[in-house]
């Protein structure tokens, strides 16, 4: 009896978690039961049941409900919660403040789960928004490349919140012979830009390795124009490296210019490859630049937000991480990403740096 019982339990609490509508209203019933139980002790002795125990039933609710249930279980414990006081004699001014400051805190609670657009609960809500993140950034992670190779990543998203517009996805062939790697900027910032980026993530995701660099954007762009919103576009980087000879191919939608380490002067050098961003044209200006690195050297990928300041050029921004490059790589390449990173406040825009070395041999 108590294993069928246990099952029955977890049948009901994996319909809740699923987001069942009848698991819904099951709890909400089982909510205003526990709201009459308590009206009746508070009938019998007030001492056990004071008002703060119908806002907490109000808090449970919250949590475990979408807010249809939550309105009508909240509408039942704001009439038991008012009543266990108002049936009272002779209230004095306290206690009728109580009622009071309990119905407005009631409203309030309302008012906070109207806004939620999910049809969630509170708890499955934060459990789905966390399992977005998650995947934005399991999708954004480097394989693990052959030897000689090495890849780093480093974000800084806008006011330290966690879901931001920038992201990679990369693709790693089979023969662990071809990287694609390609670094996007999606119109917006932090929490804003988090589901315009899962989605254009997943498309791109679906697409890279199976179409050329230039194919590949011009999917996307179509991809992005079918969204039918003006604010719908971003900025793109494709990254094809040959892992055997060191040869490179960087295809760039309007995106801020790579820098790549060259050995023989020392210095990080501007890629020549810019064009323009995807989702504004049918048609997009695509820029496509050949080299090949050596031993020692490395490639440089950021967003606009780690050289774009109001109060400065772009240019400017790029020669300041020149800089700050070439003092992040004298200590080596592992954790410059990072310390590159480290050396920009969080600000009003994401900001993301990518950088694949090779190895001195």
């Amino acid at each position: 009896m108590a294993g069928r019982a246990a099952e029955v339990l977890r049948a009901r609490v994996d319909a809740w978690r699923s987001g069942s509508v009848r698991a819904q209203w099951a709890v909400a019933a089982g909510l205003v039961v526990l709201v009459a139980a308590s009206f009746g002790v508070s009938m019998v002795d007030r001492g056990l049941m004071p008002l703060t125990a119908y806002f907490l039933w109000l808090l449970v609710a919250r949590i475990l409900l979408s807010f249809r249930p939550l309105l009508v279980v909240a509408a039942v414990d704001a009439l038991a919660g008012a009543l266990s006081l108002v049936l009272q004699e002779d209230l004095s001014p306290i206690q009728w403040l109580a009622v009071v400051e309990f119905l407005v805190a009631v409203l309030l609670v309302l008012y906070v789960a109207s806004r939620a657009r999910s049809s969630l609960p509170g708890m499955l809500s934060e459990a789905l928004l966390g399992e977005l993140k998650d995947r934005l950034q399991a999708q954004g992670r480097i394989p693990s490349l052959p030897g000689g190779w090495e890849s780093q990543s480093a974000m800084l998203t806008s006011n330290g919140v966690k879901y931001a517009g920038d992201f990679l996805v990369a693709e790693l062939s089979d023969d662990k012979q071809r990287l694609e790697v390609v670094l996007v900027d999606v119109c917006g910032k932090g929490t804003a830009a988090g589901p315009a980026a899962l989605q254009f993530a997943g498309a791109l995701g679906g697409l890279i390795g199976a179409l050329g660099p230039e194919d590949l954007f011009r999917a996307a762009n179509r991809f992005l124009l079918r969204q039918g919103d003006d604010e719908a576009f971003a900025t793109a980087v494709h990254l094809l490296v040959d892992l055997e000879d060191g040869g490179y191919q960087i295809t760039s939608a309007g995106h801020p210019p790579a820098l790549r380490l060259d050995l023989p002067s020392g210095e990080w050098l501007i890629d020549n490859a810019r064009g323009t961003a995807l989702g504004v044209l049918p048609d997009p200006e695509l820029h496509v630049s050949h080299g090949r690195l050596l031993p020692g050297e490395a490639l440089l990928f950021y967003t606009d937000g780690v050289v774009e300041d109001r109060a400065s050029h772009i240019d400017a921004g790029i020669a300041w991480l020149q800089r700050t490059a070439q003092e992040a790589v004298g200590v080596g390449f592992r954790g410059a990403a990072t310390r590159i990173i480290d050396q920009i406040e969080s600000g009003d825009d994401d900001r993301a740096v990518l950088i694949l070395s090779r190895q001195r041999e």
